[in-house]
């Protein structure tokens, strides 16, 4: 190495904002199986593990009777007509593998973490539970007495109450979004409904499937051999309307235990889906009210009045709908205090001048976020699913990237004029 070469150690290396980079999409490589399942797959990684979702039209969304959807995603794997939950367990960890399930509100999905080299073996276990879950009334008996259990510990936390009832009154008690597993819910669960919405929504529903991680050459073929043949639906099922009934009273104060030091505040107001135009624009005035750890409502409500050890506000991702909503817990005797320093807040917002340098910080925060969201194949797909489920591109995220990178202090302020008012929002304090 010549002396040219060598680094100049009292020289600082240039610092380049995270706002600079050129973020990168990997592409991601599609097929159809024979019966036109669609498979989408990211092919990288040094290390020979690899993740596979099945993701299924079988939300909440799609159910008859309450509980039904969860009930049914969650008893998937507890046993089928040749092997009991026990065996089905076993023979995952004896392959090192892990398999979860998970019910959302359009979707529910099968998830496999594991060694490559043992996909092949553990394929036709999944097969098993997607065309053969037996649902076993013992199972079903524990599952609704560990639901009640859980849920009668829950409802006692002023938070859980929090985010069951901001929900109820900004889309209404019977709306999916809204509405809340009880008691009666668990109690009401019966093996004739469960195994009627196995057969429909997923023997013969509608599936995506995701796989990211080291591929086996083979990966197309195996799938095909698997789950190509079965008679899984061309499209999803329309889903049932579900219109919004928001609660008409704005302001609720709810006492949840009288003894109780801390109070759980919600505010939230409807906000569209991310198919809406301002969607991208706001995700930027969100994060710079209440994103992250050096937001404003942070700085002001932790670190100068100490009123909570932590607030944030997020926008709620649904598929079909959605809400801005503001989180905290804090003591209870500051609860409204602490509202009303989130409207100061606001007000801020709507009048105030946004400095560069504050909105530089927010921008390199959320480019930083996308490049960790980028860094390895599990995260890439996790991209990649979230646009194909909500029927996007990968130009949403380009323009996301664009949407960063060039907004400006006065778009900020006509955002939170337009969206950041006061009467807008739900609020409520559970104690």
């Amino acid at each position: 190495m010549t002396e040219k070469t060598l680094l100049n150690r009292k020289v600082a290396p240039r610092i380049k904002d995270a706002v600079d980079f050129n973020l990168e999409l990997k592409p991601c490589e599609r097929y159809k199986l024979d019966n036109g399942v669609e498979v989408y797959a990211i092919h990288a990684g040094a290390e020979e593990v690899l993740q596979l979702e099945w993701v299924f039209y079988a939300g909440n969304s799609y159910e008859k009777k309450d509980g039904i959807a969860a009930a049914t995603s969650f008893l998937l794997k507890n046993g089928t007509s040749s092997k009991s939950a026990f065996e089905i367990n076993e023979q995952f960890d004896y392959y090192g593998a892990y398999l979860n399930r998970n019910c959302y509100n359009e979707t529910a999905n099968i998830i496999f973490h594991g060694l490559t080299k043992h996909l092949e073996a553990l394929l036709p276990l999944v097969q098993e539970l997607v065309t053969d879950a037996s649902f076993p009334a013992e199972e079903l008996a524990i599952y609704q007495q560990n639901m009640k259990q859980r849920l009668t510990v829950n409802l006692k936390k002023c938070d859980v109450v929090a985010n069951r009832l901001i929900d109820e009154y900004l889309y209404g008690k019977f709306h999916p979004y809204g509405k809340n597993n009880t008691h009666e819910t668990y109690d009401g669960l019966d093996l004739d409904s469960i195994k009627s919405f196995y057969d429909r929504y997923y023997r013969h529903g509608h599936v995506k499937i995701f796989v990211a991680g080291y591929l086996p050459v083979n990966l197309f073929a195996l799938l095909n051999k698997y789950f190509g043949q079965l008679p899984f639906a061309s499209a999803p099922e329309p889903e049932p309307e579900h219109p919004r009934d928001p609660a008409q009273e704005k302001k609720q104060r709810v006492i949840n235990d009288p003894t109780g030091v801390q109070g759980a505040i919600r505010l939230a107001r409807p906000f569209p889906s991310r198919h809406h135009p301002d969607f991208k624009k706001v995700q930027v005035l969100n994060t710079l009210l209440g994103g992250f750890f050096g937001s404003r409502l942070m700085d002001n409500i932790r670190e100068d009045k100490g009123y909570t050890y932590g607030i944030y506000s997020y926008l709620q991702n649904h598929l079909k709908d959605g809400a801005w909503v503001i989180s905290t817990e804090a003591g209870r005797e500051v609860c409204e205090a602490t509202i009303v320093e989130v409207y100061a807040e606001l007000k801020k917002l709507r009048e105030g001048f946004i400095e560069d340098d504050e909105l530089l910080m927010v921008k390199n925060y959320l480019m930083g976020t996308i490049l960790g969201d980028l860094d390895g194949p599990f995260q890439i797909i996790g991209r990649w699913k979230n646009l194909v489920l909500n029927g996007l591109d990968e130009s949403y995220f380009y323009d996301s990237v664009r949407t960063i990178q060039k907004i400006t202090g006065p778009e900020l302020n006509a955002l939170a004029q337009q969206y950041l008012v006061d009467d807008a929002f739900y609020e409520l304090v559970v104690v």
